[in-house]
């Protein structure tokens, strides 16, 4: 009976760690897009292109999602802890599944959409007449790549967080 509750207690710290983890790579990657412009001279200093995040719907949804995402992440925590503190609380982690399996959803869809246009952004797409960009905002499309990448982590973890409270729920 104490092994049980030792490994439900190693999970459910465990389960507090990805959390913080997942909060990090959340908050990370919508700072990075958020904050990414680039701004270049054409001809003159007074003509200038410049590329924003926010010049693209997609990209702004993935900083509102990933801040979402976030969010939920920091609200949870306190759940979290509970869970250490009582290992046996299963309706605290049906909620924790539910609710974790929706995040999951909605970090898949926009990091899924921000990857497909930093793709075109890096190759363009012939047929479609968008022309690449990243020769001209090489910085810019750096920036937007590297914020894909916590988001990413983000997916990992939360099906790693799901894993862990279903483990905690079928130990019941």
């Amino acid at each position: 009976m104490l092994e049980g509750r030792a490994a439900s207690r190693g999970l459910a710290v465990l389960d507090l760690i990805i959390r913080f983890v997942a909060v990090v790579a959340t908050v990370g990657s919508a700072i990075a897009m958020g904050t990414t412009n680039q701004t270049l001279p054409f001809f003159t200093q007074f003509l200038r292109f410049k590329a924003q995040y926010d010049d693209l719907p997609t990209l702004t949804f993935f900083v509102v999602v990933n801040s979402i995402v976030a969010a939920y992440l920091v609200l949870s925590i306190p759940l979290s802890i509970v869970h250490i503190i009582r290992s046996r609380a299963k309706y605290s982690r049906l909620v924790l599944v539910f609710f974790d399996a929706a995040m999951l959803a909605l970090v898949t869809s926009a990091a899924s959409a921000a990857a497909a246009i930093v793709y075109l952004a890096h190759k363009g797409n012939a047929r479609a007449n968008w022309f690449a960009i990243c020769q001209q905002f090489d910085a810019f499309c750096e920036r937007i790549s590297s914020s894909l990448i916590g988001s990413f982590v983000a997916m990992a973890l939360l099906v790693v967080l799901i894993v862990l409270s279903a483990a905690g729920l079928a130990r019941r």
